[in-house]
């Protein structure tokens, strides 16, 4: 192909290169320019007018338009295609953020697909679920009754020492005797604090089987794995 020429009478523009990439530039981007690149050099001219009005032409793209689009020509001045501008690093960085925020939301989505999948495959009826529900809760109601049962005992053992304090009516208690009573207090507080935490774990535990169950039978019903929102959070199946 012989030199063209710019019409302003500047010498050919065959000088022109594409400047470096600077840092974080997106290698995904960058290839997918330079492919176009690639594919309009095959055999085309460049042809496009600077931010000062100044119409370059090029077989080569032109490197003070690399920031607006650059028709490609065919030989016979039909257009071939559209070169878009090549993007600045603001550009780049918001690009890469939203391809960064695409591929999260996908790779989430996916992860929905296959929690449901996997809830479906481990419980297929609710006889199942509910199993399970029970084998979570077993644990904490065998710690309530154990704790109710040491609780009792420790009022049992609580009895003699406040029949002993009756030969101290107006007076000052022996030191051990105060400290038993005082510890005797504190293991009963110890104890009530323990059934308070595994009820209150109870009612979690079974609110989020309710969910769960739910979620289930919306899957069960035919609802596709992956379209509900994600639970808050999953039982602690066994």
């Amino acid at each position: 192909m012989s030199p063209l020429s710019v019409a302003d009478g500047r010498p050919p523009h065959r000088s022109h290169r594409l400047p470096r990439r600077g840092a974080g530039v997106c290698a995904r981007l960058g290839a997918g320019w330079l492919a176009l690149v690639a594919t309009a050099q095959a055999a085309g001219i460049y042809s496009c007018v600077d931010a000062n009005g100044r119409r370059y032409t090029s077989d080569r793209p032109i490197a003070e338009c690399l920031d607006r689009e650059q028709r490609v020509l065919n030989k016979d001045g039909s257009q071939k295609q559209t070169l878009p501008p090549r993007m600045n690093a603001e550009e780049r960085a918001l690009a890469e953020e939203r391809q960064r925020l695409q591929e999260q939301a996908v790779a989430a989505q996916k992860d929905a697909v296959r929690r449901d999948r996997n809830l479906m495959l481990r419980f297929p009826d609710e006889a199942a679920h509910n199993k399970a529900r029970e084998a979570a809760l077993d644990d904490l109601r065998r710690g309530v009754v154990a704790s109710e049962r040491r609780l009792q005992d420790l009022l049992d053992e609580r009895k003699p020492l406040l029949a002993e304090t009756e030969f101290y009516k107006g007076r000052r208690l022996p030191h051990k005797l105060k400290a038993k009573l005082e510890a005797n207090d504190a293991q009963q507080q110890a104890q009530r604090d323990i059934i308070q935490n595994q009820q209150a774990e109870t009612v979690r535990i079974n609110a989020l089987y309710d969910a769960e169950l739910a979620r289930l039978q919306r899957l069960w019903a035919g609802a596709a794995p992956g379209s509900m929102p994600p639970p808050s959070a999953a039982p602690a199946h066994r």
